[in-house]
């Protein structure tokens, strides 16, 4: 598992730190132009993430986009999909020489709080459907297929560069912190796997 959360971090860090070079030097803001205290179309975003895993049996990549807004100086909130794909290698000693394919899509509503900026904390509710093929992988070989659903509540921790009314970018690792045996973010095992997620959004009605 820390391999898995070592290496996916490695891999979007520099791209994202690229980006960051080239954003405006503003601190994390918040549209309170105009009157009144209703609806302001500069703080509604569309985006969304990439999740990227893998590790000793394991990979996994997954895309979740979104559409949220931002409600005050320090809280975004709004609705996503995703869609996940996962394998599992055979082995006989880990998982009974049976190999694993996965495929779930799922929706849900998710809140970001920024408790600094650059810091904040995911709460993500979800419920997701899932597709499984299982293959023995031994001698005589056989499979089988099923489909299950889950509720799935992914809560963690990510840094950002949080603009409203400029585009932003952001890299989270969450985890589900239900214990659903079908959920699509535990292993054979019923470990609780990391979700390593970076995404960028894009505020509709920029600021000039």
């Amino acid at each position: 598992m820390i391999k898995r959360i070592v290496i996916t971090v490695c891999i979007f860090l520099p791209s994202l730190a690229g980006f960051a070079q080239h954003m405006p030097n503003r601190p994390n803001t918040y549209s309170d132009e105009g009157t009144g205290t209703g609806f302001r179309k500069e703080n509604l975003f569309v985006g969304g993430g990439l999740s990227l895993g893998f590790g000793s049996y394991n990979f996994n990549v997954g895309a979740s986009p979104e559409i949220g807004y931002s409600l005050n100086s320090w809280l975004d909130a709004g609705l996503l999909l995703n869609f996940n794909y996962n394998s599992e290698r055979a082995d006989p000693y880990y998982n009974g020489n049976v190999r694993f394919r996965d495929f779930n899509y799922g929706a849900g509503i998710f809140g970001r709080a920024y408790a600094l900026p650059w810091l904040f904390f995911q709460v993500q509710p979800e419920y997701n459907w899932l597709h499984e093929n299982q293959t023995y992988m031994g001698a005589g070989g056989g499979s089988l297929t099923f489909n299950a659903k889950a509720p799935s509540l992914l809560l963690g921790i990510g840094y950002g560069q949080r603009f409203v009314g400029h585009s932003s970018f952001y890299i989270a690792i969450l985890f589900d912190a239900l214990s659903d045996e079908n959920s699509p973010y535990r292993d054979f095992n019923g470990k609780a796997l990391p979700v390593i997620r970076a995404g960028f959004d894009f505020y509709l009605h920029q600021k000039r």
